[in-house]
């Protein structure tokens, strides 16, 4: 299989898990059948959601859902029997190095679900946690291997995180790191990733506020032949205005294919929902409206 994808993708992430269960429920530690089977509900009402915004015309061609196998087994089920496009991560949910979530079983468990991709979230500073980032890239080219032997795309979710000495050199400011700062270190965490073996077949980033910086961070990721590889864009919770003009800034540059914007678009819906301030019908109407306003922002900006 050649590396990279460069169709358009417009996601619908709801892979979270520990900050889903901790944030919308409240609820820390193991959790028993019941609590399982409440989250998996509210997954699939958000499924619900990206369905309905199909069927309002968003084309199923271009369209996908990032969702867990904790919670959300039974939606990639649905989704691949579907001809959705699907997204399932491999990393364990919140920890700051990037590790296995089965361990040596990671194979078995994507080629039960058959999804299209295999995502990773991975916060990686080329200046700082130097001996993490060793460690890190070992095991994402051992993922990367693995997927390529095994004819299956590879989504690289990349997070920049200010180190204390970054943030301190503008002043605490993170608004000034993310516009002036972090662009520059994620263009050189690609190069290094590249360097060590990890062969994304699409990168899920950041935004950023200018297209100049979108133009070199696709640059980046397409450098050395790497021709077909495609950048999404990542909504990290943002509001609606700002994500906006992270799709606007990106939308049109040679690479960028599409987006990947979950909380922005999902949650007020889900918790309305478990407050009961509306029903679950209109938590799926507004989330389908949301999911389709992303697409529609994006593919306008694009011309």
């Amino acid at each position: 299989m050649s590396l990279g994808y460069d169709k358009p993708l417009y996601i619908l992430p709801f892979d979270h898990r520990g900050s889903f269960q901790t944030k919308m429920f409240g609820w820390k530690g193991a959790l028993n059948a019941e609590q399982t089977a409440e989250i998996a509900a509210a997954k699939r009402v958000i499924y619900d959601g990206f369905c309905k915004a199909l069927d309002g015309g968003v084309p199923k061609e271009k369209a996908g859902i990032l969702v867990d196998e904790q919670f959300g087994a039974a939606v990639i089920v649905d989704a691949v029997a579907s001809g959705v496009a699907t997204a399932m991560p491999a990393e364990k949910s919140g920890q700051n190095e990037f590790d296995f979530e089965y361990g040596e079983d990671f194979g078995a468990h994507i080629e039960a679900l058959n999804p299209t991709f295999c995502k990773v979230l991975v916060r990686y500073n080329v200046e700082d946690e130097v001996e993490m980032n060793q460690r890190q890239a070992v095991r994402l080219k051992r993922l990367s291997d693995w997927l390529k032997e095994h004819d299956r795309k590879y989504v690289f979710e990349l997070l920049v995180p200010a180190s204390s000495a970054q943030l301190e050199a503008v002043g605490g400011d993170k608004k000034a790191y993310d516009a002036n700062v972090r662009p520059g270190l994620m263009v050189r965490a690609i190069h290094e990733l590249q360097d060590k073996g990890v062969e994304p077949d699409v990168w899920k980033i950041e935004g950023v506020d200018q297209r100049d910086d979108c133009v070199k961070l696709a640059e980046a990721t397409r450098r050395g032949g790497r021709d077909k590889v495609g950048n999404i864009v990542l909504g990290r919770g943002e509001n609606e205005q700002k994500v906006h003009e992270w799709l606007t800034a990106a939308a049109g540059v040679p690479g960028y294919i599409g987006f990947a914007v979950g909380r922005t678009t999902f949650w007020d819906a889900v918790q309305d929902l478990r407050q009961e301030k509306h029903s679950r019908e209109e938590a799926v109407a507004q989330i389908a409206a949301k999911y389709r306003k992303f697409v529609d922002v994006f593919e306008k900006a694009a011309g």
